[in-house]
C-alpha cells in the first residue's frame, strides 16, 4: 500500500514539473519578439472594448441603461476572451505537440491542460485591470463576491472539458478547427456580452427566448459573474430568472457533464495519439 502512494505521488510529482516547465514555456513563447510583450494580455481585450463600446453602445444604443454598463461589457468581453482562447489554443495543443508526444513518455492530457492554464494567466491579469476599472468607478461591492470563486471554478471546468473534448476529436478529424472557429462565432453573439440581455426579452417580447439564453453554460457563468462582481441589482442571472431548481441547475449539470464526458473520451482514445500523428 505505501509502495503504490510513493508511485502515485511520483507520477503527479512528475507531470506537475512538466506541466509548470510547459505552462512557462508557452507563456514566453506568447509574447518573443512582441515590443510590448506580456502588455498584449490586457491590451487586446482593451482594444476590443472600445471597438464594442463605440459601436454596439455608442451608435447601435445596446445598453441597460445604467452607468455600469461599460463596466459589464468590459468583463464580459475579458471572460470570453479567456473561453475562447482556452478553447482555441486547447484544440491545436496535441497536434501541435506531435513531435513531443512522439520522443517523450508523460501524461497527454498535460498538454491541453497547460494551455487552458496559459489562458487562465491572461484572465487573471485581465480581472486585476477590470478590478481597476470597478474601484475607479467607485462600484458598490456587495458580500456577493463570495460566489465568485465557485463561478471561476465552473467557468475553468467548462472550458477545460471542452479543450479536452476538441483537442481529441481534433487528432483525428482536422475540420474541427474550422467548425469550432465558425461555432465560436455563433456562440459569442448567442451569449449576452456585447448586448444587454433585457434587449432580447425587449426585442422579442417574450421573456422566454432570454430565460432559454440563461441556461447555455457560458451565459450562465458569464451572468453570475457580472451578478456577484458588478451589478447585483440589475444584471439578470439564471438563478432569479427562473424559479424552477431543476431547470436551474440545467447549465451547472451540463458544464461537468462535459468534463466528464471529455475526460473519458480522452483518456480512451490518447494512447493512439502518437501513431495517429
Amino acid at each position: 500500500m505505501n509502495t503504490m502512494l510513493i508511485k502515485l505521488k511520483e507520477r503527479y510529482r512528475y507531470s506537475f514539473i512538466v506541466l509548470k516547465e510547459m505552462v512557462r514555456t508557452d507563456f514566453k513563447l506568447r509574447y518573443q519578439g512582441s515590443f510590448l510583450g506580456i502588455a498584449w494580455s490586457v491590451l487586446k481585450p482593451l482594444m476590443l472594448f472600445c471597438v464594442m463600446y463605440v459601436v454596439f453602445v455608442k451608435f447601435l444604443k445596446f445598453t441597460d441603461g445604467t452607468p455600469t454598463f461599460p463596466l459589464v461589457l468590459l468583463l464580459g468581453i475579458s471572460l470570453w476572451n479567456f473561453f475562447a482562447e482556452a478553447t482555441n489554443m486547447g484544440l491545436t495543443a496535441i497536434v501541435g505537440r506531435g513531435d513531443i508526444l512522439r520522443k517523450i513518455h508523460f501524461p497527454n492530457y498535460i498538454i491541453v491542460v497547460s494551455a487552458t492554464v496559459g489562458a487562465l494567466i491572461s484572465l487573471a491579469i485581465n480581472m486585476c485591470v477590470v478590478l481597476v476599472f470597478c474601484i475607479f468607478n467607485q462600484v458598490h461591492f456587495t458580500w456577493n463576491v463570495l460566489w465568485l470563486p465557485l463561478n471561476f471554478i465552473e467557468f475553468y471546468a467548462l472550458a477545460l472539458g471542452t479543450a479536452l473534448l476538441l483537442a481529441a476529436l481534433n487528432v483525428y478529424f482536422r475540420d474541427m478547427q474550422h467548425i469550432w472557429e465558425v461555432l465560436m462565432q455563433v456562440f459569442f453573439y448567442a451569449t449576452p456580452i456585447i448586448y444587454p440581455l433585457s434587449l432580447v426579452t425587449e426585442k422579442t417580447n417574450n421573456p422566454i427566448f432570454a430565460k432559454i439564453m440563461l441556461l447555455s453554460p457560458p451565459a450562465q457563468i458569464i451572468q453570475d459573474i457580472r451578478h456577484n462582481l458588478i451589478a447585483p441589482d440589475t444584471t439578470p442571472t439564471v438563478w432569479k430568472e427562473i424559479s424552477n431548481w431543476g431547470i436551474r441547475l440545467i447549465p451547472v449539470a451540463l458544464t461537468f457533464f462535459i468534463l466528464w464526458l471529455s475526460i473519458h473520451i480522452f483518456r480512451k482514445y490518447s494512447q493512439k495519439f502518437a501513431e495517429v500523428l
